[in-house]
This record gives structure tokens, sequence and C-alpha cells, in this order.
């Protein structure tokens, strides 16, 4: 058996333990897991598409809500050289599934320890004083209310930087299942939610894309927060006409 046939057993194997553990955290909690399944690699890359483009130079980037590591799977191998990634993931099974994940590239790479945190918490709660060039989000905001949707776009503006880039994905058509499936009440949450988000993205959207190779078809949205406008230097005083004295008179 050749090596080749060997890693793709073993990336299938790895895929089936993932969708396992999906479910599992689905049935748990709905609301936090927001899937049952991963993201698949189109999705992923189109997530991560601002890090290819920012790929010239170092970057600070930030995952949350990263499950069991579709996207950081993605990430990992394609930061730029001197670049940090911090992932955040508030349940504390698929945290350590991360940190698995991380080990194993830096077992191939061990500038990969240095340059790949893994945190458990919220990313509302996350203690950091870095600003990010790109935030990429996998959390999903069809299951939260509006307002801890505003109070977590909120801290994503607040971390990044300047021209930074943020992206998050929504699936299609699950705005009519809820509404065919959901009561009146859940059915008001889910569209005051969307208000929240489609607020946000008048103000910062920089483009949206479809993703028809996931399952189910997504979204992918980008926000770009605005780059800091230089503060204009302060006008100097107008020379006063000097005063005429005596002697000149």
């Amino acid at each position: 058996m050749d090596n080749w046939t060997t890693s793709h057993d073993r990336v299938l194997a790895q895929r089936y333990a993932e969708g396992w553990m999906f479910l599992i955290e689905a049935a748990r909690d709905m609301r936090t897991t927001g899937a049952i399944a991963p993201s698949g690699t189109a999705l992923a890359r189109a997530l991560t598409e601002p890090v290819r483009a920012r790929a010239g130079r170092p970057l600070d980037i930030l995952e949350a809500g990263a499950g069991t590591g579709a996207v950081t799977r993605v990430l990992i191998p394609r930061l730029p050289r001197g670049s940090h990634l911090d992932v955040v993931e508030a349940n504390p099974r698929f945290a350590d599934r991360l940190r698995h994940l991380a080990a194993a590239h830096a077992d191939a790479d061990a500038a990969v320890a240095e340059r790949v945190r893994v945190h458990t918490a919220r990313v509302e709660e996350l203690d950091t004083n870095r600003r990010y060039d790109v935030i990429v989000s996998g959390l999903p905001f069809a299951n939260f209310a509006p307002g801890d949707i505003e109070a977590i776009m909120d801290r994503y503006l607040e971390l990044l930087r300047p021209g930074g880039v943020l992206t998050y994905f929504a699936y299609l058509g699950t705005r009519r299942a809820r509404t065919l499936l959901a009561s009146r009440a859940r059915v008001r949450r889910h569209r005051a939610a969307e208000e929240v988000l489609a607020a946000y993205r008048r103000r910062y959207a920089g483009g949206c894309r479809t993703v028809w190779a996931n399952l189910p078809p997504a979204e992918v949205w980008r926000l770009q927060r605005p780059a800091a406008t230089p503060t204009p230097a302060p006008t100097p005083p107008r020379p006063q006409p000097a005063a005429i004295g005596a002697a000149d008179r």
C-alpha cells in the first residue's frame, strides 16, 4: 500500500469521526454548534480567501467558532511567515480537538507551536491586547438572539485593525425552512437577528459570494473595518498685522 493511499484513508477516517462528533455536539447544544456537519473544503477556502490575498506579509488572524477545525486545517498550512493565529472555541470538547490538530501540525513544523493558540472561550470574553488583520467567523448567527449578535459583531469590529477584514457565512434556504417549521416567536426572533446582520452589512460589507459546493450551500459575507483616516494637521494661526506704535507715526 503506497503512502498516498494510507494518507487518503486517514483523511476519510478523520472526516468520518468529525461528522459523528458534530452530530453528538449538535444533539447536546444545537444553538452553539449550529450545524450537523463540519464546513466543506470549498466553504473553508472561501472564508479564508482574505488570508491568501494578503499572503505577502505577516498577519494576525482570529478564527472564532472553529468547531472541529475544518477551517483551522486550511488556515495553519497557509499562514504567512511571521503570522499568528488565535483560535477561539467555546465548546471544550471541540477546543481539545483543535489543540490536537495544532499539535499535529507543530510536529511537522515546530514554528506552528509558537504561532497558533487555541482559547476555550466565547469571542466576547477573549482576553487579548492583539488586533487582527483577518477574522474568520464560524459562529451560527442564525441561532443567536439579536442582542448576542450585536455584542459579537461589535467585539469583532473592536478586534479588527483599521482596514481589517471579517468573513462569516450563512446557509442558504434556512430562513424559509424556519418560517415553515418554527413557532411565530422564533420566526420573529430570526427576522430581528437578520435585521441586525443586515445593518452591519450595509455599513461594512465588502462583498458576498455563494458557495454551491458546500452541503448545504452557503453565502460567505466579507465585511471590512474602515481604514484609519489621518487626523488633519491643525491650521497655523494667521499672522496678525503689527500694531502701529507712536514711533511709526
